[in-house]
């Protein structure tokens, strides 16, 4: 099958600021919602905070505020909080994200480089106020140097599976590269934790951005060209297992409308999302994508 992807600018490009990693977008009442990493200091998002934008329609959207700032500088999340997710479970939101400590190196991969942990915060409203865990950060890197995750854990995606949480996620093994990522997954049986990785992780090699959503009973994933599993559209039946549909170019960081709100047995598919755009200026922004191609009626 052939997957096509439709783009618009969501929010645009603006000199010096960068936005970029948005979380999928959920509706709550007559407004769509999503969050995204933004900086200043350069295009990454390691110095980044996470950020709020809404829309009437999913069309055009408007920046809100700071979802989620630094934690002090000697907390675990004191350089930058970036690369969030959203789950919407018992009656609140749940904002998952990654960060890194000061001080902090990326030493492109190598010995120096500063590892990454996801954590979360909750609030009884999308528009916050947002109150991180104490149990941050839920997942750490493995301690375990030869480990597919002992450096960088991120990027991750929630999938309501079988009463549980899946939390799907990358990891990058110390002293390698981003083009070495791998897909992860633990779980759990309550929104904070404490998740378990699952012992089959790393499911999937290759992809950078995490993007799987429940799809005809199993579990569907969209995978960039990293890896030998690189651009790639995948199906699981088991949500373990996860072979080729068809080889295909995804968009950039896609955080997908998830129709199904997080209600597990739901599976609409995928027909829109919002994503980034890292090739047509100096700094990231914010793109629309469309597709006729991610629902269930198409595969598997």
């Amino acid at each position: 099958m052939d997957v096509a992807f439709r783009y618009r600018t969501a929010l645009p490009y603006e000199p010096g600021v960068t936005r970029r990693d948005p979380s999928p977008v959920i509706r709550v009442g007559d407004r769509y919602h999503v969050w995204y990493s933004k900086a200043t200091v350069d295009p990454s998002g390691y110095f980044a905070t996470v950020w709020h934008a809404t829309s009437p329609d999913g069309l055009v959207w408007a920046e809100q505020e700071e979802a989620i700032g630094r934690g002090a500088p000697n907390a675990w999340d004191g350089n930058g909080v970036f690369t969030p997710t959203i789950l919407v479970a018992g009656n609140r939101y749940w904002l998952f994200y990654t960060a890194v400590p000061q001080p902090f190196d990326n030493d492109n991969g190598g010995p120096n480089c500063t590892p990454t942990g996801i954590g979360a915060a909750v609030a009884d409203s999308p528009d916050g106020p947002w109150q991180k865990l104490d149990a941050n950060p839920l997942l750490r890197p493995s301690t375990d140097p030869a480990a597919f995750d002992s450096l960088r854990l991120d990027d991750a995606c929630l999938v309501v599976r079988e009463g549980r949480y899946w939390l799907y996620y990358k990891g990058r093994q110390q002293q390698h590269s981003p083009r070495e990522t791998k897909m992860g997954l633990a779980i759990t049986d309550a929104p904070g934790g404490p998740y378990r990785k699952h012992p089959s992780s790393p499911l999937v090699d290759g992809g950078h951005e995490v993007c799987c959503w429940p799809h005809a009973g199993g579990v569907a994933g969209l995978f960039c060209a990293v890896g030998p599993a690189g651009n790639s559209l995948r199906w699981s039946a088991d949500g373990i297992d996860f072979p080729e549909v068809c080889r295909c170019v995804p968009p950039a960081a896609p955080g997908p409308y998830r129709e199904d709100h997080y209600v597990d047995g739901a599976a609409p598919g995928v027909h829109w999302g919002i994503c980034h755009d890292t090739r047509s200026a100096d700094r990231p922004f914010l793109l629309r994508f469309d597709t006729d191609d991610l629902t269930p009626n198409r595969f598997p």
